[in-house]
């Protein structure tokens, strides 16, 4: 024993105490790795968890080890994680402000096209560049024929059309694509364009499908988005509205030196969807993205892009087929959404990055649920559609490591309330035990 002893003293170049101590701790480590490894298991494999499907993925975000894995390789429906894709893709072609419209100005006229930016005159940005832009020049011409992506994404329910959620896509959005309606003492109806389109009266659904007919009780105290529906005619009329003057229409910019302009920082975009969800933003940003490599405004030649470049090494190429997540046609593996994670944290520093996730009992979809105590130790993004529930994000352990993870729960019947518990007992225990 002193021969073995004096080996690891002068391989470690320690002394014996600071030798035993060392092996003593990994050997505690190891067993406590393996009883969270057993215990989660148990878990997961419960009668509670047996009639649904279930993966998680744990990753060491300072070397990409993986430390546990349960279904890690398997294709689930994501919802919103896929926001998770969209935010690197964003981070990835989108300069430090959000580009607003191309344009060329010719004698007394502005041509110009939309790049998708979603903020103008939207309920939370309420930023008003392109309407001050317009102020300054004395005839318009606009291309709104540029976007080709579709009002709405691949596999979203049809019927979903009139919920606040669920605005449709557009190559120059104003107003988030939705009309806010409210009661402050009077009926108040954003934008005023469509004030004599509202009728007082509780119906069956907020709009007709077809068309901007919309249906609001104003006994209601709450305020209410109702999406409206977009034309290229609709567009023209609101910015003319807007600036006083005639939007004309035309198939495509002229040839000449083009010009951005640009809008509020893009932090801020990305912070805003992520935080609260926020379906509009992210379907927008891809198609800001898209603008970067093409004339053509579509969101799919920027997801194409970087699956081809960026994330070309995913390990299961993901099916992804909107920006949102709304889709049912989405198919990501808890495995590939930790690689984009750790791509993320190794590319973006941690303080930057981690203020565009919810934040464990402190933020956006996640205040309710997993509180840090002392401090908070969950950064992530969560994705719910009915029957299906899934988080990824980051971890901070409580000896100080930062943990890349992802865990994906679909086709269960039960309240997605018991989910979530589980879901944080396990997450607590990883924090304890990493």
């Amino acid at each position: 024993m002193v021969r073995a002893f004096s080996f690891f003293q002068i391989l470690f170049k320690k002394p014996l105490f600071t030798v035993l101590g060392v092996l003593l701790c990994t050997a505690c480590a190891s067993t406590k790795n393996r009883a969270f490894e057993k215990n989660t298991h148990r878990i997961l494999q419960s009668d509670a968890s047996k009639n649904q499907f279930t993966g998680l993925t744990v990753v060491d975000a300072s070397n990409g080890k993986t430390l546990f894995d349960y279904n890690g390789q398997k294709y689930f429906t994501p919802a919103s994680n896929v926001k998770i894709a969209t935010l690197y893709t964003a981070l990835q072609l989108l300069p430090s402000k959000i580009p607003s419209v191309r344009y060329i100005v010719q004698g007394d006229t502005l041509y110009m096209e939309g790049l998708g930016d979603p903020t103008q005159l939207h309920p939370y940005f309420k930023d008003s560049t392109v309407v001050q832009f317009l102020n300054s020049h004395k005839h318009i011409a606009l291309n709104l024929s540029n976007f080709k992506g579709g009002r709405f994404g691949p596999g979203w329910a049809w019927d979903d059309y009139s919920y606040g959620y669920h605005p449709e896509r557009s190559g120059l959005p104003l107003y988030g694509n939705v009309v806010t309606l409210f009661n402050q003492g009077t009926a108040k109806v954003m934008p005023s364009y469509f004030k004599d389109s509202v009728a007082a009266i509780t119906f069956k659904t907020n709009r007709e499908e077809e068309k901007n007919r919309f249906y609001h009780s104003f006994d209601r105290k709450d305020t209410i988005a109702i999406p409206f529906k977009t034309s290229p005619l609709l567009t023209r009329t609101l910015l003319g509205e807007l600036s006083g003057k005639t939007i004309g229409s035309i198939a495509e910019l002229p040839k000449g030196p083009e010009q951005l302009l640009y809008s509020v920082a893009s932090d801020s975009v990305y912070r805003r969807m992520m935080v609260v969800s926020d379906n509009f933003l992210a379907e927008q940003l891809l198609i800001l993205a898209s603008a970067t490599l093409s004339d053509t405004l579509d969101g799919r030649l920027a997801q194409d892009h970087l699956l081809a470049n960026q994330l070309v090494d995913l390990e299961q190429p993901p099916r992804w087929v909107d920006g949102s997540g709304l889709s049912r046609y989405n198919l990501f593996s808890p495995r590939s959404l930790t690689q984009i994670l750790q791509k993320l944290y190794v590319e973006i520093p941690k303080e930057r990055l981690f203020t565009f996730f919810p934040v464990g009992g402190v933020s956006g979809t996640l205040e309710n649920w997993y509180e840090g105590g002392e401090k908070p130790y969950i950064y992530a993004k969560s994705g719910s559609l009915g029957n299906n529930y899934c988080l990824s994000g980051y971890l901070l352990t409580r000896s100080g490591k930062t943990l890349i993870f992802s865990f994906m729960n679909n086709h269960f019947r039960q309240p997605t309330a018991d989910v979530k518990q589980r879901m944080q007992l396990i997450l607590e225990s990883i924090r304890d035990t990493y």
